[in-house]
């Protein structure tokens, strides 16, 4: 069945054409593109603040799935009941998203229950994030201590931001234990510094900027600082970027951000795949309530190198690869079939256990079993052990990319 599914035009996105969630959009629907409107998210699923719909008959997907339970999987219902236990999303980062991190099941169950007015429903919300056309720039967990102090002793702003009690604790912890305890003090301090006090130093490190050398701005990755700081003028989140990770993710590569993790994404496009939930606790880079309290106390403060949260794929066949997160909510696979594969040749998906929600990303092919057409950003759900046979059509390499429940 195809879907129709739902575009989120927030502040942050890409806008008109040059988002690719807008041309997924066009291809998904016959609304026109408005140049000026951001275009920053594609949902796909049942989630209530955004649920796809099915083309032929406009009915919800979630209703389909209610009246149709034959369309899950055995296994996907006996643990998530008649829902779809995923959100797949495409998006389009034109500016940074708030700093954040999402609630684990016990503690979003917790939030739901006492301010259902901020927070949404009472799940998690793990997440895999793939980068698309291009590199995709984002803050994500914290950085090694050691890089931490660096930026403490070079930066006088942002040390003084801190405070000195807590920048102290920090440089002389030794022990893993210490540091963590120190790293606590130092992020809470910051996030809790009054907004003049955090307004006052950002400028006073821009104007500083200038008169430093070119391998002083480069160690202190201030064309990265300066980009998000002209975004969020005064904002305690311009700070974050000498507490976190700074990552590129090239196309196709990909991270999984489990709960507690604090993350931003800065700029480009990806896929995102999460647990079926909308729940976000937010401190910076934001319009939007800060929850300072709440995410200070939440996170998780182990530091270290990036690449802990670096997530490899695995090959099924030639055309197939597919990446497991360690959450059974969702699993993805994605096909790239070249387009000399069009010589008598079709290809049969492999057949999922569970339900699936397919988006076709480039490329034209023929499904053989309905002889219908395929193109991008069509948007396809597989019900529990359906087989989808293609031949790819035309002159570029047909590339899907496939969500499903991971158990």
């Amino acid at each position: 069945m195809e879907l129709r599914c739902a575009v989120q035009k927030y502040a942050w996105g890409k806008t008109g054409k040059s988002s690719l969630v807008a041309q997924l959009a066009q291809g998904n629907s016959t609304a026109p593109i408005v140049e000026d409107d951001p275009y920053a998210e594609l949902w796909m699923g049942t989630h209530p603040s955004g649920p796809s719909v099915i083309k032929s008959s406009n009915e919800p997907l979630l209703n389909h799935l209610l009246s149709n339970v034959d369309s899950l999987g055995d296994e996907e219902k006996k643990v998530f009941g008649t829902d779809l236990p995923f959100l797949f999303k495409a998006l389009s980062v034109a500016k940074a998203l708030s700093i954040q991190a999402h609630p684990n099941k016990k503690h979003a169950e917790e939030l739901f229950a006492t301010r259902p007015d901020l927070y949404k429903d009472p799940n998690h919300k793990p997440e895999m994030v793939t980068a698309w056309l291009g590199p995709f720039e984002a803050l994500c967990g914290f950085r090694p201590v050691a890089d931490i102090k660096f930026f403490l002793q070079e930066i006088d702003e942002l040390a003084a931001v801190v405070g000195k009690s807590a920048c102290e604790a920090l440089v002389k912890a030794e022990s893993d234990s210490e540091e963590t305890q120190a790293l606590r003090e130092c992020f809470s301090a910051l996030m809790n510094t009054s907004e003049e006090s955090v307004a006052s130093g950002l400028k006073q490190f821009e104007q500083r900027i200038p008169s430093l050398s070119a391998e002083k701005k480069d160690a202190l990755q201030c064309d990265l600082f300066t980009r998000i700081a002209t975004n969020f003028p005064g904002d305690v989140g311009c700070w974050s970027v000498y507490f976190m990770n700074y990552v590129v993710l090239q196309e196709g590569e990909s991270m999984f951000l489990g709960p507690n993790v604090p993350h931003a994404y800065i700029f480009g496009d990806c896929l995102e795949c999460m647990a079926c939930s909308d729940n976000v606790v937010r401190a910076g880079l934001t319009p939007k309530f800060k929850d300072i309290d709440t995410l200070c106390s939440m996170l998780d403060y182990q530091a270290g190198p990036v690449d802990r949260f670096r997530m490899q794929w695995s090959t099924v066949d030639e055309f197939c690869q597919t990446c497991s997160p360690p959450v059974p909510d969702f699993g993805m696979a994605r096909l790239r079939l070249p387009a000399s594969a069009t010589v008598d040749k079709a290809y049969g998906l492999p057949v999922r256990s569970n339900a699936s929600i397919l988006l076709i990303l480039q490329g034209q092919a023929t499904s053989a079993e309905t002889k219908e057409d395929l193109s991008f950003g069509q948007v396809l759900f597989l019900k529990a052990g359906q087989q989808l046979t293609v031949q790819v059509k035309g002159e570029q390499d047909l590339i899907v990319y496939q969500a499903f429940a991971n158990v």
